[in-house]
């Protein structure tokens, strides 16, 4: 049997010992510069300064969608301001453009009848003719008075007071059914002149177109017209009618009551024949 030499012995136990301490001991006894020594560190590689460049800038922040469509809407041209602002003169203009002309009533009987109103007539004689303060003139009334158009014409230019200023007592048809109407006044109160020469605030033109409204209107003498009565439609043809004869030469100033036949304006005793 061979003898291992006595250094070889003591080489192998201190290789024992030494290897049975470090598998005892910690990781974290291992002195750094030992781990740092056994594992070196790589340097990081460098950044090229086009990439440092892009992770340097901040991220661009997308807009909204109607931001965007906000952004390349066309936008409105400078003119197109001051045309809509025309727009609520244009839709007048179309609206009174769609509506039909009214034409203004020229007729004596038209023209009466805006006057009968506006002449403070209907305040005594009341809107239809029933009458009031003043007599009534609807259903015939004022044709009983009245039987001939000169007769109302006169006693409107000169009114009551006029009569019983000449001392005549009644007016118009003495024979009058029911009775003839005093010229005292009715209910208290006269009947005012209307001729603008007398006080009143009417031309001649004016106070026949208002007497045409108060027979053919509201006094229904139209319906004998429109009946064929022959003695209606002479007067209104000759005073009433839109082409009456009688009514052109008093609006152009041709005529006057004192000029027409049968009218006058003094206040008389009796109806005209």
């Amino acid at each position: 049997m061979t003898e291992i030499p006595e250094h070889l012995l003591k080489r192998s136990k201190a290789a024992k010992a030494k290897a049975d301490g470090a598998e005892g001991e910690p990781a974290s006894s291992v002195p750094a510069t030992t781990t740092a020594a056994a594992t070196p560190v790589a340097k990081p590689a460098a950044v090229p300064a086009k990439a440092k460049a892009v992770i340097a800038a901040k991220p661009v922040k997308q807009d909204p969608p109607y931001v965007v469509a906000a952004k390349t809407r066309k936008k409105m041209p400078f003119w197109a301001v001051g045309a809509l602002s025309m727009l609520p003169l244009w839709g007048f203009l179309y609206v009174r453009g769609m509506q039909p002309d009214i034409k203004k009533d020229t007729s004596p009987m038209g023209v009466g009848n805006g006057l009968y109103s506006s002449a403070a007539c209907a305040g005594c004689h009341a809107a239809d003719g029933s009458g009031g303060t003043g007599r009534a003139l609807y259903n015939g009334e004022v044709l009983l008075t009245f039987p001939k158009i000169e007769d109302q014409l006169n006693f409107v230019y000169t009114g009551s007071s006029a009569y019983s200023l000449a001392g005549l007592t009644t007016y118009g048809d003495p024979n009058r059914a029911g009775g003839a109407h005093a010229s005292s006044g009715y209910n208290g109160a006269a009947m005012p002149a209307q001729s603008q020469l007398t006080g009143g605030s009417l031309t001649d033109a004016q106070i026949l177109a208002v007497v045409c409204d108060e027979r053919y209107n509201l006094g229904g003498a139209m319906a004998k017209v429109t009946a064929g009565d022959a003695t209606w439609t002479k007067e209104y043809n000759a005073w009433c009618a839109p082409t009456a004869q009688n009514y052109l030469d008093l609006e152009t100033g041709t005529k006057t009551f004192a000029t027409l036949t049968g009218v006058g304006t003094k206040p008389r005793a009796t109806a005209t024949g």
